[in-house]
């Protein structure tokens, strides 16, 4: 009877595994083997699939102190260009309707023209300035380009309404018609300059 016993018991410590007494710091289903005693565990982090889209982080852009500057100027010319378009056209209409205009009325005139020419000149320089500022800002890129090209179109059209001004003291003229003719076109250059830079300054009124 002893001696069955004693073999039962060496039965039972062969089938007992030889690490079950051992601690881990992991499961066996981590670790993928069996730490001896002592041993440190190192746990591989799984790969990151290749399907993962890798997020950029947006670029910060800096403008200098003188860009706000510019820009400044820029906008209180884009304010004053509405009342200067205003008295320029009464100012012309005046010219033209009146049979006998005053002495004072076409030297007015020109000196608000001249204004404009001035407002558009620094608003042209500020405007293009600041542009080439902003080149890698693609926030707005659209908005900006399209106002710079409106812009500059009523920059040309404001120059071909100079050089279309109808003088009676020059003569040149054949008779009334072609007068006439001379007066429309210049008065539909020029208010369709007005309305190109109206529209291209509106877009950055309401845009900022």
């Amino acid at each position: 009877m002893i001696v069955a016993s004693l073999m039962i018991l060496a039965q039972l410590q062969v089938s007992v595994p030889p690490d079950a007494g051992r601690r881990y710091d992991a499961p066996v289903a981590v670790t993928r083997g069996w730490l001896a005693p002592g041993e440190r565990q190192t746990i591989v982090p799984a790969s990151v699939p290749l399907d993962t889209p890798v997020v950029q982080r947006p670029r910060a852009i800096e403008y200098s102190d003188s860009y706000y500057t510019r820009l400044t100027i820029h906008r209180i010319g884009s304010y004053t260009m509405i009342p200067l378009f205003a008295a320029e056209y009464s100012l012309g209409q005046n010219l033209i309707n009146d049979a006998a205009p005053p002495g004072w009325l076409k030297p007015t005139h020109v000196a608000v023209a001249s204004g404009i020419g001035i407002l558009f000149s620094v608003n042209t320089v500020t405007g293009l300035w600041n542009l080439w500022e902003a080149r890698q800002d693609p926030d707005g890129r659209t908005r900006r380009t399209v106002h710079s090209i409106l812009m500059l179109a009523s920059d040309a059209g404001f120059l071909a309404a100079a050089g279309l001004t109808p003088e009676r003291e020059e003569g040149g003229f054949t008779n009334a018609t072609d007068y006439q003719h001379r007066v429309n076109l210049h008065r539909g250059v020029a208010i369709g300059s007005f309305a190109l830079s109206t529209i291209g300054g509106a877009m950055m009124w309401f845009w900022k």
